[in-house]
């Protein structure tokens, strides 16, 4: 019978000489694929016809067809196994953790005197079922390989174990398999803090200088231990706090500080069960007032809610003046409550609140301050706060005083799409990613408000964890002219507010704000919107054009 190695030879062989029959270097060909002395004849055979100039195709057909079966075929001389064993196959692992939306690759050497002609992959529940033809590959058997394969498993996998059969097969036809497990328990994500202190956190020198430390730490698997280094503070120890094989972890403590100015280096270390660690950062000023460089509104009512957005919550507002603020926020609901904070991820250690004592000055204190509310719906509230004297200020106006850069009408006809005053669009605002995306994510206007915009207006909208988002909020236009009205931000990857950027100059002549000016007068740089999404979940984007503040916060 024909051994699969002669066979592969002499059609190597056929192929070449053919290829340069019309060549003297068939003679090279020949010399080179048939140097045993068993070749001779067929060999000889060959030159004949290639000197007769190939004038008796016919008789070079026979002859060919003739040797190929006296020389590659009546029996293996020639062509035998070096060694006849089946191939030998070491894999890195014979179990992969992996999971739904993860790739898993499978690897290991291989080997065989002989020569592997294939390996195959096969798993039913997978719908895999993939040969790697090495032949074909490479144009002859290997008698080393390599194996490097990976699969993509689908994010709506809901299976828990899957066995991947590995087949390697030579030239001689003699088989080896091995199976390699995969199971859907992969640990591919670092923990999360979802609540911790902000990178600058401000402790006000009182009678009790204190610090509460609040963290909250989750992990998809399990979580195993966090730890905390604050060097410098008297009695303080570092700590290791064990998460006992949960996948959350809460702490609080309160952290008494010396009375004087100074500064210390808060670390925070989370480790979950595999190894995979998160560390987080915070500097603790220990001061008088200061006069801080940012203040936000908060319009919710737990530490979860100001940590869960995106971006967006709590809300920035304007810094007029040496230890003034000026809050502008649109009421939806009669009855919000609201609070002031120097911090974005935490009530404490400064909540400037009514004084429960003196309800016309405000107080600092997160453990006694009680909620500024507003009473009435469906207007814009203005309020002035100076954290120096404590006090405050605050008046309404009404949708229709207020403005924003806009001169179209929302859903209209009025958008001259050539810039040629003859046809036009309806006009939309939304958000995208490119010229070709402009504003294809369009916003639904609020039925109340004319100023505020909601993205997305039906159905849900899916952010997956570590997502980094790219997009700026632009004009629709279905050819991609984004550049009449559209918006930048003060800081990619830490968006707190939106600055109008028409490159056209397209402005509503009524706005009391300028293009590409902050209210400061500092120019709006051309920032795209690049935050990072750290939770999986449906999310809901809110936009006011009047205030030039947005969210995305999670859907109900």
């Amino acid at each position: 019978m024909c051994t699969n190695r002669a066979l592969t030879d002499l059609y190597a062989f056929s192929a070449r000489f053919i290829q340069l029959l019309n060549r003297k270097l068939a003679y090279v060909c020949i010399a080179d694929y048939y140097k045993s002395e068993q070749n001779v004849l067929f060999c000889l055979t060959l030159i004949i016809i290639f000197m007769k100039k190939h004038f008796f195709n016919a008789t070079f057909w026979a002859l060919l067809s003739l040797a190929l079966w006296t020389t590659g075929c009546s029996d293996d001389d020639g062509y035998s196994d070096v060694d006849g064993q089946i191939p030998t196959m070491t894999l890195v692992t014979d179990h992969i953790e992996s999971g739904a939306g993860h790739r898993f690759t499978i690897e290991g050497s291989l080997a065989d005197q002989d020569g592997i002609v294939s390996v195959n992959l096969q798993c039913a529940d997978l719908y895999l079922n993939k040969t790697i033809d090495l032949v074909e590959i490479y144009g002859a058997p290997q008698t080393e390989y390599e194996l490097s394969y990976s699969y993509d498993l689908k994010r709506d996998e809901i299976g828990e174990r899957f066995t991947v059969k590995v087949t390697v097969t030579d030239a001689g036809g003699r088989e080896v398999s091995q199976d390699v497990l995969i199971t859907m328990d992969g640990d591919f994500e670092n923990p999360t803090f979802t609540i911790a202190p902000g990178k600058e956190v401000t402790v006000l020198i009182k009678d009790e200088t204190k610090f509460n430390l609040n963290f909250t730490v989750k992990d998809d698997r399990i979580l195993d231990y966090v730890l905390i280094e604050i060097p410098g503070v008297e009695g303080f120890e570092s700590r290791r706090i064990e998460a006992g094989g949960q996948s959350t972890l809460s702490f609080t403590e309160k952290i008494i500080l010396p009375n004087e100015v100074k500064s210390y280096d808060v670390t925070l270390t989370a480790v979950d069960a595999r190894g995979n660690q998160t560390v987080t950062n915070s500097t603790i000023s220990v001061s008088e007032m200061p006069d801080f460089p940012k203040m936000y509104l908060a319009d919710v009512a737990t530490v979860e809610e100001l940590n869960s957005d995106i971006f967006g919550v709590p809300m920035v507002i304007n810094h007029t003046g040496e230890y003034q603020y000026r809050a502008r926020y649109y009421n939806k609901a009669a009855g919000t409550e609201i609070f002031f904070l120097p911090q974005k991820t935490d009530f404490t250690p400064i909540c400037f609140g009514l004084d429960p004592e003196d309800n016309t000055k405000l107080t600092d204190d997160p453990e006694t301050a009680k909620p500024i509310v507003l009473d009435e719906a469906g207007v814009y509230y203005e309020i002035d706060i100076n954290v120096k004297e404590s006090t405050y200020s605050m008046r309404t106006y009404s949708v229709t005083e207020a403005t924003n850069p806009m001169k179209y009408e929302y859903g209209k006809p009025c958008f001259d799409r050539w810039e040629n005053g003859e046809s036009f669009i309806d006009f939309y605002i939304g958000w995208g990613g490119s010229p070709q995306d402009a504003g294809n994510q369009l916003f639904a206007q609020d039925k109340n408000n004319p100023h505020l915009f909601y993205y997305p207006e039906n159905g849900t909208w899916t952010l997956e964890a570590g997502e980094e988002m790219n997009f700026i909020i632009s004009n629709y236009h279905p050819d991609g002219w984004w550049d009449h009205v559209e918006w930048r931000c003060d800081d990619s990857q830490n968006v707190e507010k939106f600055g109008y950027f028409s490159k056209k100059g397209d402005v509503n002549p009524d706005w009391e704000g300028t293009n590409q000016r902050w209210e400061d007068g500092s120019m709006v740089g051309d920032n795209w919107m690049k935050p990072t999404v750290t939770v999986t979940g449906n999310y809901r984007f809110e936009f006011d054009a009047h205030l030039g503040r947005g969210k995305i916060v999670p859907a109900n």
